[in-house]
């Protein structure tokens, strides 16, 4: 998915989860969420939202270039970029900041439920 956001490439990710495996196996209840660490600029959080919507979002902080401090921090469903020099908090249902709504959202991936597996592509 593409916001033109110039902070952040837009790497090849194209990956299916099965969620009979345990790693996997959260994503099958609403509300739960993985990481997908090697995937991504700063690694991909997947969300289910409610077992036929999921949602996919990179984990880099999009409203500065990716630094030591950039990759989020997860609490719920709110992702919290760590650096000092910002306070930016994103919602990763929707991939919006939320305290300044007309900053860059969240670099969002396709996420895609099929019998017992998740796509997540762009």
């Amino acid at each position: 998915m593409e916001d033109d956001n110039p902070n952040l490439i837009d790497p090849l990710v194209n990956i299916n989860l099965n969620l009979d495996l345990p790693e996997y196996n959260g994503l099958n209840f609403p509300g739960n969420s993985v990481v997908l660490q090697q995937l991504g600029v700063r690694g991909v959080v997947v969300y289910n939202v409610n077992n036929s919507l999921y949602t996919a979002y990179d984990l880099a902080d999009p409203n500065h270039l990716p630094n030591g401090c950039s990759t989020m921090e997860l609490e719920g469903i709110i992702a919290t970029c760590p650096c000092d020099t910002d306070t930016n908090s994103y919602d990763i249902v929707t991939g919006q900041n939320q305290s300044q709504p007309d900053s860059y959202p969240m670099q969002g991936y396709r996420a895609v439920r099929t019998g017992n597996s998740i796509r997540i592509s762009n």
